[in-house]
Formats: C-alpha cells, sequence, structure tokens
C-alpha cells in the first residue's frame, strides 16, 4: 500500500503523463529523488524544505499539499496550520517548523516530552526575563 506522498506523486504523474524526469525537471530536484520518494517503502525522516518546494512545484501542487502528505509518510500528523487561531490568540501566518515541531513531539516518550516541556517553559521563562 502506497503512503501519502507515494500517492499524490503516483497520482500527479498518472493524471498528467508525466515521468521522474519532468517532475525533477519542473521542480529543479534531482531525478533520484523524486524517484525514491516515489518508490521508497517508508520515508525515514522529513525531507528538507527545499525538496519539498522543489516536488510541489515540479508537481504543481500546493507546499501545503506536498508538506502534509510527506508529514504522514514520515509518521507524523501535522496540525492544520490554516485553521482559525484560538480566540484571542494572534493571527500570525503559519509556520512550517512550528508545526513540525508540534507534530513531532507526540512520537516522544513521555519521559521526552517532560523533557521537552521543561526546555520550553525554561526557555519561555528567560525570555520574559530579558523583556
Amino acid at each position: 500500500m502506497a503512503n501519502a506522498l507515494q500517492q499524490i506523486i503516483r497520482d500527479r504523474l498518472d493524471r498528467e503523463g508525466w515521468s521522474y524526469g519532468e517532475v525533477a525537471r519542473r521542480g529543479g530536484i534531482p531525478r533520484s529523488t523524486v524517484h525514491h520518494l516515489a518508490t521508497a517503502e517508508r520515508v525515514v525522516r522529513m525531507p528538507q524544505p527545499s525538496t519539498l518546494e522543489g516536488l510541489s512545484k515540479g508537481l504543481g501542487l500546493s507546499l501545503d499539499t506536498v508538506r502534509r502528505a510527506a508529514a504522514e509518510a514520515c509518521g507524523i500528523h501535522v496540525y492544520a496550520a490554516d485553521a482559525p487561531p484560538a480566540e484571542g490568540a494572534p493571527g500570525a501566518p503559519a509556520d512550517p517548523e512550528v508545526d513540525l515541531l508540534i507534530a513531532s513531539v507526540q512520537q516522544l516518550s513521555a519521559d521526552d516530552r517532560r523533557h521537552v516541556a521543561a526546555l520550553v517553559e525554561s526557555l519561555l521563562g528567560r525570555d520574559a526575563r530579558r523583556g
């Protein structure tokens, strides 16, 4: 069974009649990268932002669509960045690094999550003391 990233690549190739090379040329990324992402049984780590951007351009799909498919292929749940902000929260634009950090925390053990939480609290406290 194909993962989410494989599926969107295959669907686009089938629909448009493109080859891996055509997608690579359109996106300015190596053909081997497109082939790997389209055929790898499991994506072990999230592709680099430049790879996702090139794949997005090559496939003619939004970066958000490609990023979400890649995250899902890695086993990472990405929260909807375009969801309306909580009441009273500033409506800042979505940040892919924040999305990835939030999603990645779910993969940590309970003990590791406590360490991350302590680090975040420490950093936030440090920033408040500076302000």
